[in-house]
C-alpha cells in the first residue's frame, strides 16, 4: 500500500527512484592497517624471544661440502629435489675441488673472499668422525685427530720440531757466524710459492699461511725440495677489522678456549712443519693473557716459535723462555722497501749482524724481486765466512748460547 500511495502522490511524468543502500565495513582502513602491523610485531617479538639462536644477526656463509668417499649406494639412496640439489652442487665443485668463503665484517660491511681447498673445507666441517689423510713424508705418530683434522703432537719421545727440522751441519754452525732467512706468506698463489721453493736454496725456511687453494700440496713440494717449513697463525693487528688477516684470526676479545679452537683449525691445514709464526698480530702478541695459552699449546705440541719482529713489545720471547721451547725473533725485514737496491742493503746489514753477534735472522715476503736477490746473495755467502742455516738450526744455536 505504501508503494501505491507513493505512486499516487508522485507528479505526472516523473518516475519514483528507490534509494540504494550502501554497504559499510565495521572498521576503517587505518584500523585494519594497525591490526596487521600489530600482528606482525607480535610474531616478530615471539620469534626473537623464543628462538634459541646465540648467533642471531651475525653474518653467515653457506658452503656446499662434498662428503669424502661417498659411494654410489649413498648417492642413490634418496630421491627428489632435496637429495638432488646438494649432489649437483658437489658435482660443480668437484672439478676445481675448491670452496670460496666470503667473510663480511659486521661493522664496516667489508667483504673479503678466501679460496679454500675442498680438503680443508671438509676438515673444518666434517667433525671427529672424518678420516683425514696426512701429507706425504709426515710421521703419523706425530699427528692426532682433532675436530678439524690432523694436528701435531709429541709422541714416543719425538717432537715435530726435531723430526721436521732441515738437515744442517750443526757442529760447524756452532763455531761459525750464521744467517737464517724465512720467506713468508706462501701457500696463497701457487706461482710465487713454486718460485720460492725452486729458486731458493734448501737452507732457506719457508713459512706458509693457512689459506690458499691447496696449501698442503705446496707444503709437500717444499719439503720434497728439503726446505723446512713453518705455519703462520693469523693474529689480531691494531687496526682490525679494517686490516683483517683472514678467517679464524686469533683475537684479543675472545676467551682462551675459543682462540685455542681457532689455533687448532690453523694447525690442521697442513702438516710437517717444525714450528709456527705470527701472521700480523701487533695487538695480539703484546697481550700476555691471550698469548700465554697459545705459546703453551705450541710448546706442548713440540713446536718452535718465530716472532717476526713487527711488535717491539711482544711478550713471545719471555713466554717462550718460560716454556723452554725453541724460539727466534727476526732482526729485520729484508724487503721492507721492495727494491733490488734496498734488499741488497738489508742483506748486507744482516751479514754484519751475524758477524757481530754470531747469529742473525731475517724475514722476507715472496716477491719476485726478493726471491731473486736472496738467491743471488746466498751463492757467495759461505766464501765470505757466513753460513746460511735453516731457522731450526739458528734456534738451537741461540738456545745453547
Amino acid at each position: 500500500m505504501a508503494d501505491a500511495a507513493d505512486d499516487l502522490s508522485t507528479p505526472l511524468g516523473q518516475e519514483t527512484v528507490s534509494p540504494k543502500r550502501r554497504f559499510r565495513l565495521p572498521f576503517t582502513g587505518l584500523q585494519a592497517l594497525a591490526v596487521v602491523l600489530g600482528l606482525f610485531l607480535v610474531v616478530f617479538a615471539g620469534f626473537a624471544l623464543f628462538k634459541d639462536d646465540p648467533l642471531g644477526g651475525e653474518p653467515t656463509a653457506r658452503i656446499v661440502l662434498r662428503q669424502p668417499g661417498a659411494g654410489s649406494d649413498k648417492s642413490t639412496a634418496h630421491s627428489g629435489p632435496a637429495a638432488s640439489e646438494p649432489k649437483s652442487a658437489a658435482k660443480q665443485a668437484a672439478p676445481s675441488d675448491q670452496k670460496t668463503i666470503t667473510v663480511i665484517d659486521g661493522s664496516s660491511g667489508k667483504r673479503q673472499d678466501f679460496v679454500i681447498s675442498g680438503d680443508g673445507a671438509e676438515k673444518a666441517g666434517a667433525g671427529a668422525d672424518a678420516s683425514p689423510v696426512p701429507m706425504a713424508g709426515v710421521d703419523q705418530r706425530l699427528l692426532e685427530k682433532s675436530r678439524y683434522g690432523l694436528i701435531p703432537i709429541v709422541a714416543d719421545g719425538l717432537k715435530p720440531f726435531t723430526v721436521y727440522a732441515a738437515e744442517a751441519d750443526r757442529s760447524k754452525a756452532a763455531r761459525t757466524p750464521v744467517v737464517s732467512i724465512v720467506v713468508s706468506g706462501l701457500g696463497v698463489g701457487a706461482a710465487k710459492t713454486t718460485d720460492a721453493i725452486m729458486k731458493l736454496p734448501p737452507a732457506v725456511t719457508l713459512a706458509f699461511t693457512p689459506y690458499g687453494s691447496d696449501p698442503s700440496k705446496l707444503a709437500e713440494r717444499a719439503r720434497a725440495q728439503r726446505h723446512e717449513i713453518l705455519l703462520q697463525i693469523p693474529m689480531e693487528p691494531f687496526d682490525y677489522p679494517d686490516n683483517d688477516p683472514g678467517p679464524q684470526t686469533l683475537l684479543t676479545t675472545l676467551p682462551p678456549e675459543q682462540n685455542l679452537d681457532r689455533m687448532h683449525w690453523h694447525l690442521s691445514r697442513i702438516q710437517g712443519y717444525a714450528g709456527i709464526a705470527n701472521f700480523m698480530g701487533a695487538r695480539f702478541v703484546v697481550a700476555d693473557s691471550v698469548m700465554q695459552p697459545i705459546i703453551k699449546e705450541a710448546a706442548r705440541r713440540g713446536l718452535g716459535y718465530l716472532d717476526d719482529g713487527s711488535a717491539p713489545r711482544s711478550v713471545a720471547p719471555s713466554l717462550a723462555a718460560g716454556q723452554a721451547m725453541p724460539f727466534a725473533k727476526a732482526d729485520l725485514v729484508i724487503d721492507a722497501v721492495p727494491t733490488a737496491l734496498e734488499i741488497d742493503r738489508a742483506l748486507t746489514k744482516l751479514e754484519s749482524l751475524a758477524r757481530e753477534r754470531g747469529l742473525a735472522v731475517g724475514v722476507a715476503s715472496a716477491l719476485p724481486v726478493s726471491i731473486d736477490r736472496i738467491a743471488a746473495w746466498t751463492k757467495a755467502l759461505e766464501s765470505r765466512g757466513i753460513m746460511l742455516v735453516p731457522l731450526t738450526t739458528a734456534m738451537l744455536k741461540s738456545k745453547s748460547g
